[in-house]
């Protein structure tokens, strides 16, 4: 292979694993973000459980409050009752006492219902602290890892960097400005290679003409796909079965 040809694989072997590295560094914090709202969604639930369960609470110390008023109004009722002086007010009496019963009654009916949907709102409430303490760890361990990741991606690539500066310099200039035009015009995957085989271009997959197929496999020049611009390249397969047998 034309040396000029092996040092721009290498230098596209470089770009296309820069690129990668560089699209996990962005999609890192967006996949940490997912999460954090996914908790932050559970943490609102818990907080709305929360919320239910006080007015269930609120509801009952109302309507126990409400049972000791009703209560006070029959005890005064009922002394009332024995200065009644006429069948009529002896009537009213009773009468307003078993309103207030009946309120009563109504109120620990209501009290009763409250209990049962506190238990169940209390559960609620005591399950999702648990999932959400449990979430929380496992949320943390994640953006702990994510910044593990994006350090050592980070350091990676500063070395990856390096790496390119030193192989572009190998290169003649014109062909690095071509293999660079070609990457942030075309290609800005940085995949602006492709491999000749069999008459074909292995990237779009379009057959060469056969003296221009001739011409790649000789590799004296840089020659390019007619039909995707990419610098084509050949490898010989008899010098491939020889580094096998080497090996």
């Amino acid at each position: 292979m034309n040396k000029d040809l092996g040092s721009a694989l290498r230098l596209q072997e470089l770009d296309l694993r820069m690129s990668e590295l560089r699209r996990e560094i962005a999609t890192l914090p967006k996949q940490i973000a997912q999460i954090e709202k996914a908790l932050e969604a559970h943490n609102k639930r818990l907080e709305l459980d929360k919320a239910a369960l006080a007015a269930n609470q609120r509801d009952r110390k109302k309507l126990d409050a409400d049972v000791g008023g009703h209560q006070q109004k029959i005890s005064k009722l009922r002394d009332q009752m024995l200065g009644a002086k006429t069948n009529d007010q002896y009537r009213a009496f009773q009468h307003e006492i078993e309103f207030c019963e009946e309120s009563i009654r109504k109120c620990e009916d209501q009290i009763l219902d409250l209990m049962g949907t506190s238990e169940s709102l209390d559960q609620n409430v005591k399950k999702a602290e648990a999932a959400l303490a449990q979430e929380r760890k496992v949320v943390e361990a994640q953006k702990a890892k994510a910044k593990t990741r994006t350090e050592a991606d980070q350091k990676e690539l500063k070395k990856l960097d390096a790496d390119r500066v030193e192989v572009a310099k190998s290169l003649p200039a014109d062909i690095l400005s071509i293999y660079d035009r070609l990457r942030t015009r075309y290609y800005k995957d940085g995949d602006v290679i492709a491999q000749a085989k069999d008459g074909l271009c292995m990237k779009c997959m379009m057959a060469l003409r056969p003296q221009f197929y001739q011409e790649v496999k000789l590799s004296t020049t840089i020659n390019f796909c007619e039909n995707c611009r990419r610098i084509l390249y050949y490898e010989d397969p008899a010098l491939d079965v020889e580094a096998q047998m080497n090996n």
